[in-house]
């Protein structure tokens, strides 16, 4: 079986009294998934409104998966931002869609990341492929909005983190 890895951030910003996490709506839904399946192995949650993800994406030979992390958040939201914490690894198979439909064994490392700079879905055109456009979105709303099983579970991590960790 193949194997990649991904990584990818949950990039907080606090904005009017709350934190507030950058989130994409990605062009392909789903694209490395198999029908209905979601990285946490369970069933896409269903909605009415468009899909949200978190910004994340392989990470490239010889590099460390926090740096793909800052690299695949800036090229997918526009926004650059800090390293604070790793959160998790989220573990899950899927079918290519594409080319020699081989499963893949995934692994995404997901960090927590604190915005710098930027703005919100400044994005590269050649980036439009992937992402239709980036947002802020509520931390408080993101475990009910986001797609994904295993990127709510990431989400509601960051909310433990920022409440254990009242400094950052």
């Amino acid at each position: 079986m193949v194997r990649e890895f991904s990584a990818g951030g949950v990039v907080i910003r606090p904005m009017s009294g709350s934190w507030w996490i950058a989130a994409i709506e990605p062009e392909k839904e789903g694209s490395e998934l198999s029908p209905g399946a979601t990285p946490s192995g369970g069933r896409r949650k269903a909605s009415r409104n468009a899909v949200l993800a978190l910004p994340k994406g392989l990470v490239d030979p010889g590099e460390k998966p926090a740096a793909a992390a800052l690299r695949e958040v800036q090229e997918e939201t526009g926004v650059t931002a800090a390293f604070i914490a790793k959160l998790a690894d989220i573990r899950y198979v899927y079918v290519r869609s594409w080319g020699d439909k081989q499963r893949v064994f995934k692994v995404v490392s997901f960090y927590l990341l604190r915005y710098q700079a930027g703005r919100i879905d400044d994005v590269a055109r050649d980036m439009r492929v992937e992402v239709r456009r980036a947002l802020w979105l509520p931390l408080e709303e993101a475990p009910a909005k986001l797609a994904y099983g295993g990127e709510r579970q990431v989400v509601r991590k960051a909310q433990e983190y920022l409440k254990s960790h009242p400094e950052v």
